[in-house]
């Protein structure tokens, strides 16, 4: 009598711990679809204005010299140097326009940024971006963008 009850106890717990897993791996399988990556991804995405590439050190300070803020990155002993950064596709041509308008030639390139402090911030700019049609603005909120990128994300 004892080992019917304990088959009794066994059967449905064992079938519990069955379904338990199949539903568990089909709510798991759902977080792996294609959707839930590219909705992530696009979060992180961060425009970088860049304005040049520079085979030293020297020759990217001497061809930067009239420009207020910018950072750069050393890869492959090239330097690239950025001016701007936005999340904002609405944005894109604003800025584009600006150094365009004072004589630099901008390439686009998109990057991700993980930081979520950074992202707020630029958030928060891109948001004033949006509203302004001054130069000056526009040349400021950029120089803005830059120190935050160093002091939150590079600093790090």
């Amino acid at each position: 009598m004892v080992k019917g009850m304990n088959l009794k106890n066994i059967l449905p717990a064992i079938l519990c711990i069955l379904v338990g897993f199949f539903m568990s791996n089909f709510m798991f399988e759902q977080y792996d679809k294609e959707g839930a990556k590219t909705v992530s991804a696009e979060r992180n995405n961060v425009y970088f204005f860049q304005i040049g590439v520079y085979s030293s050190l020297e020759n990217m300070k001497e061809s930067l010299k009239n420009v207020e803020t910018y950072i750069y990155e050393e890869s492959d002993k090239l330097f690239y140097a950025y001016v701007g950064m936005t999340k904002d596709s609405a944005n894109l041509e604003k800025i584009e326009g600006y150094f365009k308008e004072l004589g630099y030639v901008i390439y686009r390139k998109e990057r991700k940024v993980m930081s979520a402090a950074f992202q707020e911030v630029l958030a928060q700019y891109d948001l004033m971006l949006k509203e302004t049609t001054d130069k000056k603005t526009i040349g400021s909120i950029m120089s803005q963008v830059i120190s935050k990128y160093e002091e939150l994300v590079l600093s790090d």
